[in-house]
């Protein structure tokens, strides 16, 4: 009988290609690692000297040839990627121009209010500085500054972002008109140019204060009202601000040149409020006269709308064909400048309040509009700010959820991006004003 030792000797030493040869256990047993390691480099290496064979056999022309269909064909991917960047941009620039023709006729509707959250109440600041109630604020349009005014005579400006009070224009006392720089009586309006150049306040004592916003410097004064000064605008892209007073008129003026212009007259009571945006005309709330009117200042001309029971307080523009008003009797209305009467009005917006058989509906203050889109807002002296959505083509007003806040709702205002609706912002995208 052989041996294992015999049969091992007998085994070829050279074996032939048919052969298998038997690999130690260790490296059986850890599947194909070993067939990556033996049966593939050579394959790897065979192509290898396969190419570099091929490129030592090319010609020189032949080089040449390829090198050039190479270039091309770099070229093309580049014009290709060049190609689609154009097109993206053009997209782009097509888009802007389309909302821009949009906006100018007053028919631009961002639908954002879908995508808006309401903020928990930890995520409100509150921005403490004036002695008696706020009556009104505004927000530069880079977001960057919001200055508010009060009853205390004073002016604030402060940090968008931080909340932080950068500089207080204080008010003086009565009867010291003649040396004091600044107001003597409440304020009760603001605005603030579109370049965030000049801000202007109108005060119960009938003036209209223009100072440089950068510096809190005061510039002019101007007179001419005969009752307090209730409503501010300034034409967007220029210096043209527009004034109303409880004088029932409406007054036009050029702060670039220190200038009156014109005064126009209507209201048969006293304004409540105005607006504008960029058009050479504005909206106003005539109060007891229940009328909201559209003044075209070329052609001196004006549209008297109807529709609320009580006095109109406040009046802000959506766009330039569409605007929010609110009144005494507890609605909102939604208008367009095409229309007599509201698109649509919301009664008791803000609730009621009092014993059963004599309750009265919780009057609106004041009213806010993200300008171009589908977002308005209300506040009232129940403590709450109302967010609203405009349906399509602004026929309905829908209800989104409420805001609490602390005291009587005197001002509203959105910033200029809008930004406040983010998760991270919600804090910080509007302000309101109040007791």
């Amino acid at each position: 009988m052989e041996t294992q030792e015999e049969r091992e000797n007998q085994e070829p030493r050279n074996p032939s290609p048919n052969t298998t040869k038997r690999f130690p256990a260790t490296l059986r047993q850890r599947g194909t690692f070993p067939m990556c390691l033996f049966g593939l480099c050579p394959i790897v290496a065979r192509k290898r000297q396969t190419i570099e064979r091929d490129d030592y056999d090319e010609t020189p022309q032949e080089k040449k040839l390829r090198l050039a269909k190479l270039y091309l064909n770099q070229l093309k991917e580049e014009e290709d990627d060049k190609a689609e960047d154009d097109a993206f941009e053009t997209d782009l620039v097509a888009g802007r121009l389309q909302e821009e023709v949009l906006e100018q006729k007053g028919k631009l509707q961002r639908l954002i209010a879908k995508d808006i959250m309401a903020p928990d109440a930890s995520e409100i600041r509150v921005l403490r500085g004036h002695k008696l109630p706020i009556t009104c604020l505004v927000i530069s349009a880079d977001d960057k500054y919001i200055f508010s005014a009060a009853k205390d005579c004073s002016i604030i400006k402060w940090d968008f972002e931080s909340g932080k009070k950068l500089h207080t224009i204080h008010g003086g006392r009565k009867g010291t008109e003649d040396r004091h720089v600044g107001h003597t009586a409440h304020i009760l309006c603001m605005a603030i140019s579109s370049d965030g150049k000049y801000l202007a306040t109108g005060d119960v004592n009938k003036l209209i204060m223009i100072w440089e916003a950068k510096t809190c410097k005061h510039l002019y004064k101007f007179t001419g009202h005969k009752g307090p000064v209730s409503g501010l605008s300034f034409r967007r892209g220029t210096h043209d601000l527009y004034s109303a007073s409880h004088d029932r008129s409406i007054k036009v003026w050029n702060v670039d040149e220190n200038a009156y212009v014109e005064t126009l007259f209507g209201h048969q009571d006293a304004i409540t409020g105005l607006d504008c945006l960029s058009r050479e005309c504005c909206v106003t709330s005539g109060g007891r006269d229940r009328s909201v009117r559209v003044w075209k200042i070329p052609e001196e001309s004006q549209l008297v709308f109807h529709g609320h029971e009580g006095s109109i307080d406040c009046i802000q523009l959506i766009n330039e064909e569409h605007m929010v008003s609110g009144a005494d009797d507890g609605s909102v209305g939604l208008w367009s400048v095409n229309k007599k009467r509201p698109l649509s009005t919301v009664k008791q917006a803000h609730g009621r309040h009092g014993e059963a058989g004599l309750q009265q509906a919780h009057w609106v203050s004041s009213v806010a509009a993200l300008q171009n889109s589908d977002t308005v807002a209300s506040g009232s002296h129940n403590s709450e700010v109302k967010l609203w959505k405009c349906g399509q083509n602004y026929r309905k007003l829908e209800p989104l959820f409420s805001v609490p806040v602390c005291g009587f709702v005197n001002s509203l205002k959105f910033s200029s991006s809008g930004h406040w609706w983010q998760e991270s912002d919600r804090s910080t995208g509007w302000a309101d004003g109040g007791d």
